[in-house]
């Protein structure tokens, strides 16, 4: 099966303009052909192509599907960007075919990336959404700074966030993360945290957790991440 993404279908009846230039330039869909499409919200409508043009294919609705919440929890990955920006999207892109809810792009003092461009990523995530066959479309915030999401992160009742220096007490995000709930996992720059980001994540509640007994890249932590509260729940 190969889906498309319209976040509004049922208003528009329209396929964007890079959905619609793969549906009928690259896949050569006709007047006629069916396909599926979801809008990223647990929605999966079939399709019948009335007009397909490369820039704005329109549709009619023949059936729509509507799925149950594909997890028991909820996760949300914040990250410090990598400096390399195929490593970052290749995280994002692994993240969202495991199973995630938020990516928060994280601002730290070491960030050697302070600035990320968005779209690229939205258009990662799409794609993994797709290609993983899911219906739901994952949240992407913009750069934050690390205190200020520190401080608006709320009650949640599991909040992490890996830690290299053993200079720390930490635990083990696989023995502490329990199943179901929200769940909010931070991954810091390449050089880590400093200690004053350490101290104010403790102090609004978060828990320095390691990945294993290796040292991961960043990228690396949070696919690691992501995996682990996947197979934890579905354990569970």
């Amino acid at each position: 099966m190969i889906q498309f993404y319209s976040p509004d279908i049922e208003e528009t009846l329209t396929l964007s303009e890079g959905e619609s230039a793969h549906c009928c330039r690259v896949l050569r869909h006709k007047e006629g052909d069916e396909i599926y499409v979801t809008d990223g919200k647990g929605h999966r409508f079939f399709c019948e192509i009335v007009k397909s043009h490369p820039s704005h294919t329109e549709v009619v609705i023949k059936r729509k599907e509507t799925f149950p919440p594909e997890r028991n929890y909820n996760l949300t990955l914040a990250v410090a960007p990598t400096k390399n920006s195929d490593r970052m999207e290749w995280m994002v892109e692994k993240a969202v075919e495991i199973g995630v809810d938020k990516i928060v792009l994280l601002r730290c003092k070491r960030s050697e990336r302070k600035i990320q461009r968005s779209e690229r990523l939205l258009k990662v995530m799409v794609s993994a959404m797709k290609q993983s066959l899911s219906t739901y479309m994952p949240e992407l915030t913009e750069m934050i700074d690390f205190k200020d999401f520190v401080k608006e992160s709320g009650k949640t009742s599991q909040k992490f966030f890996g830690y290299c220096s053993e200079s720390f007490p930490r635990k083990e995000l696989v023995r502490e993360c329990k199943a179901g709930g929200e769940v909010v996992i931070m991954i810091g720059p390449e050089g880590d945290f400093i200690p004053e980001e350490v101290e104010l994540a403790v102090k609004n509640d978060f828990v320095p957790v390691t990945f294993g007994n290796k040292r991961l890249r960043t990228e690396t932590a949070g696919v690691f991440a992501v995996s682990a509260v996947n197979v934890i729940n579905q354990l569970a």
